[in-house]
């Protein structure tokens, strides 16, 4: 799965917060509050208000809850997204700018934000923001009717309490100083007079409820399997503010489940949706030559970006018996020929990613190279471990076969895995490939049924291991931890990480995790593709500078690090729908390559 906006894993670091009332604390007299209104704007003076775009979806989503069973899927963004927190992050200094919160202040403990709000800020329903629906994140996010066990455990352990003052003032308080104490304390409001009661029923009552949210659209319309359809608020409290001023411009955006990447195509070559990605090699170098680009209907982008690389690859439960043992992790990742694929499918257009976290400066461990093809080496680690090759050229060993299912979510993913899995043969391991739909893919896996996963992640702004490689997320369902792994000098590095207060300490042990986690041989790491490539008709316009650097998609409609900065041109509308030929354009922009 493509990995999504930095802003979400912001999000996810919520915490559980202990209302203490004003009158039993006072706001300490010698606070230095802080504001941001001088980092450069990344929208356009020039955009319009107004249209609709279309674009496309491969599953409907299991729920719109944002928390509990099943809700962990792809869609999940689409919804945090217009749920902004007390701050955000400039996409390119990475220095905190407004959300909810106007001004904001570092305690003297380092455990401690002050934060006040911006008394025009309303929920979708009216009514007003305040300090009282921050504080109700303790009562919700620890509640066991969500059924939620990470965030019960996460926000129990690492936020002491939260302190309202008055209506809008209020402190988040850490349990310990950390580094990047902002990205920790950004929390999200709770709208505790929408969840009353909160109890027994919150799973089945909340699925496909539309719950009040803060950020530039809701939810107006859906039809389950079909479509969802997003309206946005003309009356918006930050439409006026200076980071979210020329963005978010389209009154509507509208979702189409279109299960098939192909019948995507042909609906986009139709201009029944308005984007579609290019990433793929043969739409960008081949499909694309064709009338729509030819005669400058639709345009071509390739924007390089400078950001974290999520981790895709190949993700192995260690609790399937015959990934239980080290060697064959490890005979597994030197069958796997990603160079081949690289070469001959993805024509040199995507990079091999070494490990699982790239693009995250110092706390990237370059000494970690992925484990290349090499037969030889699989031959040495399957011997290792006592096994022999069958008649059939299969490993085999005491009647089990070296055979494996390797569960994936994109058709057009095929031809990259029917390679591996040709390549793989030769060196004796069997690949069965099982395209599964989008949203049932992520439940079998979240549930640990598969053998390996074919997926990749979100990323942070900071490397985040305990969700993944933990043992306390390990051999239960609806954790990250999808390998399973469960190894004691792991936990304790990550433990020693997330307790560390000194950033050289902390560099020391994320370099050192990486080491570990590559010695675990849980993970394949495939390919990364450093840019966003896609083609949308000319009618949508972007910035000058078409993005960010940390923009993953152009025509991402709601996160508030990176989006809505395209617009619709009405008139070019109408010229285009006329029949006149344009001169084909392809914008190559590689200024944060």
């Amino acid at each position: 799965m493509k990995l999504k906006t930095i802003i979400i894993s912001i999000l996810l670091l919520i915490a559980p917060l202990f209302l203490t009332q004003a009158t039993a604390e006072k706001l300490p007299a010698d606070i230095v509050w802080e504001t941001n209104d001088s980092d450069p704007v990344f929208s356009s003076d020039k955009a319009k208000k107004g249209g609709t775009i279309h674009l496309s979806l491969l599953s409907f989503p299991m729920t719109f809850r944002t928390v509990g069973p099943d809700s962990n899927g792809a869609f999940r963004s689409a919804i945090l997204d217009n749920q902004l927190g007390l701050i955000g992050i400039h996409p390119n200094t990475l220095n905190i700018i407004p959300e909810i919160a106007t001004h904001w202040a570092l305690g003297k403990d380092k455990k401690s934000m002050y934060f006040k709000l911006n008394k025009q800020a309303k929920w979708s329903d009216g009514k007003p923001i305040t300090a009282q629906d921050f504080a109700y994140t303790l009562e919700f996010m620890r509640s066991k009717h969500i059924i939620a066990p990470w965030y019960n455990d996460y926000y129990t352990k690492e936020i002491e309490k939260i302190i309202v003052y008055d209506d809008y003032t209020l402190s988040v308080v850490s349990t310990k100083p950390v580094p990047d104490l902002h990205l920790k304390l950004s929390i999200i409001p709770i709208p505790k007079h929408y969840y009353q009661p909160l109890d027994k029923n919150f799973v089945g009552k909340y699925n496909w409820k539309i719950t009040p949210n803060t950020g530039p659209y809701q939810i107006s319309d859906f039809k389950k399997g079909k479509y969802i359809k997003f309206k946005k608020k003309q009356d918006w409290w930050a439409k006026n503010l200076k980071y979210f001023k020329n963005r978010f411009n389209v009154d509507r955006v509208i979702f189409e489940v279109i299960r098939d990447f192909n019948i995507s195509w042909e609906y986009f070559k139709k201009a029944k949706i308005d984007v579609f990605p290019l990433n793929f090699p043969k739409y960008w170098h081949v499909k694309s030559d064709t009338e729509v680009f030819n005669k400058g209907y639709v345009h071509k982008i390739w924007f390089f970006n400078d950001t974290q690389r999520s981790a895709s690859g190949m993700w192995l439960n260690c609790d399937k018996k015959i990934f239980a043992d080290k060697n064959i992790r490890y005979a597994f990742a030197y069958a796997m020929n990603i160079k081949k694929v690289i070469g001959e499918i993805l024509r040199n257009d995507y990079c091999r990613l070494q490990q699982a976290y790239i693009g995250y400066g110092d706390y990237t461990n370059p000494n970690i190279k992925a484990r290349e093809f090499d037969m030889e080496q699989v031959d040495f680690y399957m011997k290792k471990s006592g096994w022999k090759r069958g008649e059939d050229g299969i490993w085999t060993k005491e009647g089990e076969r070296f055979s494996v299912e390797v569960v994936y979510g994109v058709d057009e993913h095929t031809p990259r895995l029917v390679v591996l899995k040709e390549e793989a043969k030769k060196a004796g391991i069997e690949l069965r490939l099982q395209r599964m739909d989008p949203a049932a893919l992520f439940k079998k896996i979240l549930e640990k049924k598969h053998d390996v996963a074919w997926m990749g992640w979100s990323v942070s702004l900071r490397p985040q291991y305990w969700e993944f490689f933990h043992s306390v997320n390990a051999h239960k369902p609806q954790t990250n931890n999808i390998t399973n792994i469960d190894d004691p000098e792991i936990d304790a590095l990550i433990d020693s990480f997330r307790n560390s207060l000194d950033e050289k300490e902390r560099i020391k042990l994320s370099l050192e995790i990486q080491k570990k986690v590559h010695q675990a041989g849980v993970f394949v790491p495939t390919f990364m593709a450093p840019y966003v490539r896609l083609g949308y008709w000319q009618w949508w316009r972007l910035p000058e500078i078409p993005g960010t650097k940390r923009s993953e998609d152009l025509f991402d409609p709601f996160s508030s690090l990176t989006g809505g900065l395209f617009w619709f041109d009405k008139a070019l509308y109408e010229e285009t729908k006329q029949g006149k030929a344009f001169a084909p354009v392809t914008i190559i922009d590689d200024r944060y390559k």
